[in-house]
């Protein structure tokens, strides 16, 4: 097993996200054009606009997933992907928890 920490770029997989938002987008589009009757013979101007609309809001939702997704990815730090975590994580620590030593139930704010 190799100890190579992984890069900001490895968690990133350019390839991977272009193709969550290109197919994000590709349904916002497909879902915009078939509610507004982009498939019906409804007549060339209420076609031509739901086509329209579709590649619009297709366009809106691929910058907004590829975005959003960036953004998050952000947040990540890459040395903590390959931390072992040997404990729960969202349980509390020993120093954080009140043990009560006071006479006082944990949690409890008493005032007098």
């Amino acid at each position: 097993m190799t100890d190579k920490q992984p890069t900001r770029r490895d968690l990133m997989k350019p390839i991977q996200l272009l193709g969550v938002a290109f197919a994000s987008a590709l349904f916002a589009g497909f879902v915009a054009v078939m509610s507004m009757g982009g498939f019906t013979g409804a007549g060339s101007e209420v076609v031509t606009s739901a086509w329209r609309v579709g590649g619009i809001l297709a366009g809106i939702v691929f910058i907004a997933v590829l975005l959003g997704l960036a953004l998050l990815l952000l947040v990540v730090d890459p040395r903590d992907v390959v931390t072992p975590t040997d404990k729960p994580i969202l349980t509390q620590h020993e120093d954080d928890v009140d043990d009560g030593a006071d006479g006082d139930a944990p949690g409890e704010n008493r005032t007098e």
